[in-house]
């Protein structure tokens, strides 16, 4: 049975930083894609960031580029995701998603995972 469990995420001043984990077991991480999705209080679920199973290609949305890292460390089937310059309109839960795939390709739409987490909150405050 796959699972991804998120976990750091918390309340934060702005400008501030926090990191992110997605820890997976019951799948062969490094055959997966993974990617980052947000969901705030009455909007849809937004792309974060995503990486490729093995780490060399990494993609990000547009209002956290710059400030966000994703990354992975496949010995330990965990992502990661460096939040720095936290804003409040970053405040939402967080997920993490894995795809199977047997290339180095990325996903950026929420119907290309077929894995969920059940999510980790960040609060932002001003």
């Amino acid at each position: 049975q796959v699972q991804l469990v998120e976990s750091g995420g918390g309340l934060v001043q702005a400008g501030g930083s926090l990191r992110l984990s997605c820890a997976a077991s019951g799948l062969t991480f490094s055959s997966y894609c993974v990617g980052w999705f947000r969901q705030a209080p009455g909007k849809g679920r937004e792309f974060v960031a995503t990486i490729t199973r093995n780490g060399d290609l990494t993609y990000y949305g547009d209002s956290v580029k710059g400030r966000f890292t994703i990354s992975r460390d496949n010995a330990k089937n965990t992502v990661y995701l460096q939040m720095n310059s936290l804003k409040p309109e970053d405040t939402a839960v967080y997920y993490c998603a894995a795809r199977f795939t047997t290339n180095q390709a990325f996903f950026t739409t929420t119907g290309s995972y077929s894995h969920w987490g059940q999510g980790t909150q960040v609060t932002v405050s001003s």
